[in-house]
C-alpha cells in the first residue's frame, strides 16, 4: 500500500525479492495546468511490473476488504499510502502490517516527517521499519537506520535518499521479522514528536523571523507547497536561498540588493534569493528575476 514517489523504490525492492500479490494505491487525481486525471506513481509502476492494483477512495468500502481477503497476503507493507488502516485491515494478514516511516521514531510521527526534520534544523533523520497498530505511527519498532541531513537538502532531495534507504532496510528486515529473529520493541512515548500534514496556507514566509529559519523553511517546503511571499500582488515562490549579514538594519520585509541578487531584510540578517518561481513564469535565478524587478530595492514584501 503506497502512493507517491517515496514508495517506488520500496515496491521495486519487494517485487524483486518477494511475491507481491496485489497493490493498493490512491485514486487518480487532477494534475498539471490542464487538471488531467493522473494515476499516482505507484499505480504506474504496478502496471509496468504487471501487478494487480486497486485504487479505492476509502479502504472501508466493502469490495476493498473482499479483494484483500481474496489476495490472502501473509504481510502488508505500507509506504506513504495516504489513508488510515482500520483494525479489519491491520488484523487481516497473519504477519500484520509493516510501515516504512521516514523518520527515527518516535521523533516525527505523522504525515510530514521529512519537512518537519528540516524545519526543526535536525542534523540527522532516517528510516524506521515498524509494526502498525491503530495509532498514528505508534507501533513497535523493528529496525532503524540513520542518515545525515545535508545543509542543502530539500524535502525533495531528502525524500529520494530516504526512499532508497527504506527499500534496502525493508528487504534486510523482512527475513528476520518473518523468521521471528527480529522482535518488535515498543516506542518511548516520552520522546514522541508530531509532524502534521503541510498546508498551502502555511507557506507564507514571515520576515520577522531570522533568515536562518527562513532558509530552512524554503528547503522544507520544496517542492510543495513552496515557501512564498507576494510581490506586486502576485505569489513569488522562493526555491533556494541563503543567509547574509550586514550592518544596515531595515524593517523586516524590505527589499534589498546584495551582490546583484535580490534579498529581503528579516528579523535577523538577510534572506538572499538564489532561485525563484514568479507566478505565471518559469523558475529562474535570482539574478534574472532582479533584472525585471526594477522597484525591488526599498520595496516592501509581502506587497
Amino acid at each position: 500500500m503506497g502512493s507517491p514517489d517515496f514508495a517506488l523504490p520500496i515496491l521495486e525492492a519487494l517485487a524483486r525479492q518477494f511475491l507481491v500479490v496485489g497493490v493498493v494505491t490512491q485514486p487518480n487525481r487532477p494534475a498539471g495546468r490542464g487538471r488531467v486525471l493522473t494515476p499516482p506513481p505507484v499505480k504506474i509502476l504496478a502496471d509496468r511490473l504487471g501487478l494487480s492494483a486497486i485504487q479505492p477512495p476509502r479502504l472501508r468500502e466493502g469490495w476493498v476488504m473482499d479483494q484483500l481477503v481474496h489476495w490472502q497476503p501473509e504481510l502488508i507493507v505500507v509506504a506513504a499510502f495516504g489513508q488510515i488502516l482500520k483494525s479489519g485491515v491491520l488484523n487481516l494478514p497473519p504477519k500484520g502490517c509493516i510501515n516504512v516511516h521516514a523518520s527515527l521514531l518516535p521523533r516525527w510521527r505523522g504525515a510530514a516527517p521529512i519537512p518537519a526534520a528540516i524545519l526543526q534544523g535536525d542534523q540527522h533523520t532516517g528510516i524506521t521499519i515498524m509494526c502498525m497498530d491503530p495509532g498514528v505511527d505508534t507501533g513497535p519498532i523493528l529496525t532503524q537506520r540513520e542518515i545525515l541531513i545535508d545543509p542543502e537538502d530539500t524535502t525533495l532531495s531528502l525524500t529520494g535518499k530516504l526512499a532508497r534507504l527504506g527499500a534496502n532496510l525493508l528487504v534486510e528486515t523482512l527475513a528476520g521479522y518473518l523468521s521471528g529473529e527480529i522482535p518488535p520493541l515498543p516506542q518511548d512515548e516520552a520522546l514522541a514528536t508530531y509532524a502534521p500534514m503541510l498546508k498551502k496556507e502555511d507557506s507564507q514566509l514571515d520576515f520577522t523571523q531570522p533568515a536562518e529559519i527562513l532558509v530552512r523553511f524554503t528547503r522544507a517546503y520544496t517542492p510543495w507547497p513552496g515557501a512564498s511571499t507576494t510581490w506586486r500582488g502576485q505569489r513569488l515562490i522562493i526555491l533556494k536561498a541563503h543567509t547574509a549579514f550586514d550592518e544596515q538594519q531595515l524593517s523586516p520585509g524590505t527589499g534589498r540588493i546584495l551582490n546583484n541578487l535580490p534579498a529581503i531584510q528579516t528579523g535577523q540578517g538577510l534572506l538572499v534569493l538564489d532561485e525563484v518561481h514568479p507566478a505565471g513564469k518559469k523558475a529562474m535565478t535570482g539574478r534574472a528575476f532582479l533584472a525585471g524587478a526594477k522597484e525591488w530595492e526599498g520595496g516592501i514584501l509581502p506587497g
